[in-house]
């Protein structure tokens, strides 16, 4: 036991002058540590360690400057680490073995400290400063592994195998389904069906909407339907998304598929449009809802009273004509509605909520609250997107959100009968429209009944065939705006 010096006194002096030291040493070799890993090994520990541990931390530093660098120029680079599930592994391996290798380097500083040296105020100062250094430094670095699990975990969840990587004359088309069930049930008709047409350059987004009560359509030429339905599908209450259901009732003919119903969909989109699908996605409506609180509700300007609900449900009303931020469940009726309405006015709403999302959703809001968004699509989204292609689609989906979205609805008057659709006239259509948002001159293609001009919602006034819907009240049989329309 050290004598007890008399206070005042030279030794005492010179005692308290030398615990200080050794607290402030203490101290700094902790501060060193979280500073640089290894250099206080390097001072006053195990140098090998402490290179070793230097020189990782000097690579570390050095690849973040880089890739930052790269970042700074070309900012779909980034974007392609982090949509790599290869590349999310070895972050969160590298980010969980970073949490060890710095809990132990705080734990050998402290050591290094002596602090059975201290006096017990110092030791206690320095042990409590210790634990809570190392359990933010540690806990940071394994919440961070815990997201970027989370992230990949999400990202092999989204996606399937399939689809076609080459873009089909400088765009990729992704056909949207919207499926209005219960959780995992995949084989019911599409209540939703939009093709999203982008430029693989740019990102210029042309959505086209297809009513569901089509009839008497060809599917793509040479196709498994078009063999059954060689005069078009013509059998009877056939409709656009009942394909689905034939196909699923005659699953011999999709030998190898996982999807009968989805691939036979797939052929009488690419028949009706002539556009070539590269992937599909099919959304399940009921799991919509959760997206949607979880990013904090999506702001629309409804236009004109929507039914929520049914007459005959406990909750039955109205979204009154203005401007809302709506929660999820708001929302989905918002997108769905039929009550006192019709399909297609549900078509336009339907686009302007994907239009809002895309617009609204920024990578802020997905950072922030990446946990319940990711915990709102577990299960809600099914395609047949391949892993390795979300490196090229996540860039272009950014750059598709700096663009202005065009809409073109294949819905009377435009089609003038959707029960006998005039299929060459509809290519041209959609030829016009993708043309048109390229900014390339297109011909007049065919005849179609054209309203007088109606009164847009900015006081302009536009032609073209109406989309049907009361709510928006804008021309979008043509390749349409939808930022002014929504």
């Amino acid at each position: 036991m050290p004598p007890v010096l008399p206070p005042g006194s030279h030794l005492s002096r010179e005692h308290d002058r030398a615990a200080r030291i050794r607290f402030r040493r203490a101290i700094t070799l902790m501060a060193m540590t979280i500073v640089l890993p290894g250099s206080a090994q390097l001072v006053a520990g195990n140098r090998k360690v402490g290179r070793i541990a230097l020189r990782i931390v000097l690579c570390l530093i050095a690849l973040a400057v880089l890739f930052g660098l790269i970042g700074l120029v070309w900012h779909p680079f980034l974007l392609k680490l982090g949509s790599s599930p290869s590349f999310l592994l070895l972050l969160r391996l590298g980010l969980i073995a970073g949490a060890v290798g710095w809990f132990a380097l705080l734990v050998d500083a402290w050591r290094l400290g002596q602090p059975l040296t201290l006096v017990k105020n110092h030791r206690l100062a320095m042990t409590g400063m210790n634990a809570v250094l190392t359990f933010c430094v540690a806990g940071s670095l394994l919440f961070g592994a815990h997201i970027v699990g989370v992230s990949r975990d999400a990202l092999l969840q989204l996606s399937g195998h399939g689809g076609n990587g080459n873009a089909n004359d400088g765009r990729y088309n992704v056909l949207l389904l919207g499926g209005d069930s219960g959780a995992s049930r995949w084989g019911m008709r599409p209540d939703s069906l939009q093709i999203a047409s982008v430029d693989a350059e740019t990102g210029r987004t042309v959505l086209i909407g297809l009513p569901r009560n089509m009839e008497n359509f060809h599917f793509a030429p040479g196709s498994v339907m078009d063999k059954q339905f060689p005069d078009g599908f013509n059998c009877d209450a056939c409709y656009l998304n009942g394909v689905s259901t034939w196909a699923g009732d005659h699953t011999d003919l999709f030998k190898g598929s996982d999807n009968p119903g989805i691939d036979a969909t797939v052929m009488a989109i690419e028949g009706i449009t002539g556009l070539k699908i590269n992937y599909w996605a099919m959304v399940n409506l009921q799991g919509f809802r959760d997206v949607v609180n979880a990013v904090g509700g999506v702001k629309l300007h409804v236009r004109e009273p929507i039914p929520v609900g049914l007459p005959g449900d406990s909750f039955y009303t109205h979204l009154k004509t203005g401007y809302y931020r709506l929660n999820g469940f708001e929302a989905l009726w918002y997108a769905r509605a039929r009550h006192d309405s019709d399909d297609y006015s549900r078509m336009a709403r339907q686009k302007c909520m994907i239009n809002a999302l895309s617009q609204q959703v920024s990578p802020e809001t997905v950072v922030r609250k990446f946990g319940a968004i990711a915990k709102a699509t577990s299960g809600m989204i099914e395609t047949n997107i391949p892993t390795g292609d979300f490196s090229t689609l996540v860039p272009l989906a950014m750059k598709a959100r700096s663009q202005k979205i065009s809409t073109l609805s294949l819905v009377p008057p435009l089609v003038r009968d959707t029960a006998h659709p005039d299929m060459g006239f509809i290519h041209d259509k959609v030829k016009q429209a993708i043309d048109k948002a390229e900014g390339k001159a297109g011909k007049p293609a065919g005849k179609a009944v054209v309203p007088s001009a109606s009164s847009a919602p900015n006081g302009e006034t536009q032609r073209g065939g109406s989309i049907g819907t009361r709510e928006t009240g804008y021309a979008a049989n043509d390749s349409t705006d939808l930022s002014s329309a929504c």
